[in-house]
This record gives C-alpha cells, structure tokens and sequence, in this order.
C-alpha cells in the first residue's frame, strides 16, 4: 500500500497502533513519523506520566505518598494535543511540553511511573483516547512502555521496538541535550538506567508479548524502522478492510 491507500483504508476501519520499548529506542520519533504519514493522532504516554510529575512537583506533594499522587491524578486538569507535528502539553492554562523535558522530572518520574495505582489509572485514559480516535473514523499510535499489554492489548497493530543500550543512550542524549558529549552522556545513563530499573519493577518492556511483533531499531534510520511498522499496518487493513 501507499500512503494514500492506507488513509483510505483507515477512513473506512480505523486502527489503533500500540509501540512499546526501552528509553531512547526510537518509539517518540517513530510514532510521530507514522502518525503523520497515516493521518491519525499521535498519543506519548510518556508525556502524561511527565505532565504528573510536574503537576504533584508544582503543587508540592511527595512523591512517595502514592495515594496523594494517584488523588492528584484524578483532579490533574491535562489537555494534550495530538497532533503528531505539532504536539503539545497543557496543565489547565499552563503549557509544560518543554518542562516536562528537563532533567528534573527524568530525575523524579520513577515514582510516578512506579505507582500501581497511577499506572492503573494511566491505562484507562490512554485505552479511552486511543478507541474514540478509532471510532471517529481515523485512529491513534500510543507509545510507551506497555502498551501492547496493559493499555491496549487488542490493538490492531502492536509493536515493540528495542535497540542497543548505547544507540539508546545516546539518542536520548542528543535530544535532550542537542549533542553527546561524555558529561552528557553519563548524566543521561544515570536517567535511562534508574527509569528502566524502576519500570522493570512494574512493566515489561524488552521481551514482546505473544502477538507482538519485534522491530530492532539498532542501525536503522528513521525511514527504515517506519518501514518495518508499516508492512505489519498493511497487514492489518488489508484483513480488516477485506472483512467489512
């Protein structure tokens, strides 16, 4: 199929792409890439555990009292917008897209992404906006740790994308940092290890789950990894759509 092709298809049946994976293994760059050519909504799952963090930092709340944190999920006033080339990421009238990217909240984020409850609370959101894009004709790729297992596991497509731990570092380095130093490369190591150590605890993210396809994104470029997803999207609309 062509681009057009494949809009066509999801104009008719919809779809919705679940890609999960390790830090830095490509997923953010990847999804909006796919989005963008498919014409559907783009959802970083990560950016809502990001947005919490600053939210419970700002109001002052420890981060350690898991109910506090999962209470402030419930009244946290998030608005994302997902459009794949534009996205952006609100707290009530405050935009935090690029505070969500600083250190600090990589720092603090594991005890958010480790909260059972928070987590719980995570999927339910996620699951609603990735199905009512679906139903509205058009469809939505989530990214994130487990998606393809918890969020959405009947996900029309479902993916899990790994690469080398230094590819993987070393694309997180450059964008949070624009370079790869060594400074920043070790400050970014101290980051990707503690998040993946803390989320092993709760999710796994580096062994694909059965009916999850496997894209190793080691050596390959954007285009080539975008390529791998999409011969598993062909597959499915071409099932689906047969089917109508």
């Amino acid at each position: 199929m062509n681009d057009t092709q494949r809009r066509d298809a999801i104009s008719r049946v919809g779809i919705t792409i679940a890609i999960d994976g390790p830090a830095g293994s490509g997923k953010s760059t990847v999804s909006k890439a796919l989005a963008t050519r498919l014409g559907i909504g783009y959802l970083d799952t990560g950016a809502m555990y990001r947005a919490l963090t600053w939210y419970c930092l700002d109001e002052g709340i420890d981060l350690e009292d898991t109910a506090a944190v999962a209470a402030a999920a419930d009244r946290m006033p998030l608005r994302l917008v997902s459009d794949p080339s534009d996205p952006h990421v609100w707290i009530g009238d405050s935009e935090i897209t690029l505070e969500i990217r600083e250190p600090r909240i990589a720092l603090a984020i594991k005890h958010i992404s480790t909260n059972l409850d928070v987590r719980a609370w995570m999927a339910t959101e996620q699951r609603r906006r990735m199905m009512e894009a679906r139903e509205q004709g058009s469809g939505m790729i989530a990214e994130g740790r487990d998606i393809t297992t918890v969020v959405c596991p009947d996900a029309d497509v479902r993916v899990l994308l790994l690469a080398d731990q230094e590819a993987r570092l070393r694309r997180r380095t450059l964008e949070l940092y624009g370079d790869a130093t060594e400074e920043h490369m070790e400050i970014v190591r101290a980051q990707v290890e503690g998040r993946d150590k803390a989320d092993s605890q709760v999710s796994e993210f580096m062994v694909a789950a059965p009916g999850v396809e496997t894209v190793d994104s080691t050596g390959l470029d954007i285009e080539g990894v975008c390529d791998a997803v999409l011969a598993f999207v062909d597959r499915d609309l071409e099932v689906r759509d047969a089917l109508r």
